[in-house]
């Protein structure tokens, strides 16, 4: 049932056929989209393949039970823990880093700059995130490690550590956005409630507008930790090339990226056993992140639909 047109305004007919160039246009765009969805099912199928070749020679209870990673060697052990272990260690330590400087960071920018100074530093802030990530692994183990070694007598030239805290540094830049996003989004309502029961500013901000953007701000920290463990270059500079079933972050480790880079870059021949290696442990990282990805995911729609988890 169609309603009648009011005098003097116009009536577009949306069921009439549109013009060739918005054709065009819907089309070129269902290209594109189209693209990224056929490329991650690339990805996948070359994981699975790759991967179940490797799965038919060694055990799925030795890839998990194991604590020794040594495919290159005439011993040959298949653990993923030794990868997995180094790369939570460095993981965790730019979680450390990131967290505390990004959510106060967010909370400076939302809070208390001033419009002038939001304009400028926040681009500032952002510019971190274009650093290229080569910079960032050199940095880790040219200043960052010396510096460190100074502290940590016992501190290896490479280690976990160093890298871990430039990771943290490269990773603010996203808390740090996506927080204050989240926290400028808290209704103005809620801090005006705040003051007219008596809170001061400070009382405002930690019990009602962070627990209230909490779900943005869990959000940002699960992508700066995606960002993190999917991270390659920092670590295969500054971390070593030693895989170790060790939360230890004074000596060399090695990560599942590092170890991509160290077997795709090296002589080890295709199709092989220990190149097929890699794709095993890519799997096993493509799927950390994509759980990290599918809760961060769940928490942005918490904060678009306003509902409980």
């Amino acid at each position: 049932m169609t309603s009648a047109a009011q005098p003097g305004v116009k009536v577009i007919d949306l069921r009439a056929p549109r013009a060739l160039s918005e054709r065009i246009i819907e089309r070129v765009l269902f290209a594109c989209g189209m693209v990224s969805i056929v490329t991650t099912v690339g990805i996948v199928a070359v994981l699975l393949g790759e991967s179940l070749a490797f799965f038919g020679q060694v055990s799925l209870a030795d890839f998990i039970a194991d604590t020794q990673w040594t495919p290159l060697f005439a011993d040959k052990h298949f653990g993923i823990w030794p990868l997995v272990a180094g790369t939570v260690l460095t993981t965790f330590i730019a979680v450390v880093v990131a967290v505390p400087l990004g959510l106060l960071a967010a909370v400076y920018l939302a809070e208390f700059a001033t419009p002038r100074v939001r304009k400028t530093l926040k681009p500032a802030l952002e510019t971190l995130a274009g650093v290229p990530t080569v910079v960032y692994g050199y940095f880790a183990l040219t200043l960052m490690t010396p510096l460190l070694q100074r502290f940590v007598p016992n501190l290896s030239g490479f280690n976990a550590l160093s890298p871990g805290i430039v990771m943290g540094i490269m990773i603010v830049p996203v808390v740090a956005s996506l927080s204050e996003d989240a926290i400028t989004a808290v209704p103005a309502s809620l801090r005006e409630g705040s003051y007219a029961l008596g809170a001061n500013q400070l009382s405002t901000i930690l019990r009602v507008v962070l627990p209230t953007a909490f779900s943005g701000i869990a959000a940002s920290v699960i992508l700066g930790l995606s960002r993190a463990i999917g991270e390659t270059m920092i670590v295969a500079i500054a971390a070593g090339q030693q895989p170790r079933f060790t939360l230890d972050p004074t000596v060399p480790i090695e990560t599942m990226t590092a170890y991509i880079v160290q077997v795709s870059l090296g002589d080890t021949p295709t199709g092989t056993l220990e190149y097929r290696t890699i794709f095993a442990v890519g799997l096993s990282l493509f799927m950390m992140t994509l759980v990290l990805n599918l809760i961060s995911y769940r928490l942005r729609q918490k904060i678009l639909k306003g509902g409980a988890l």
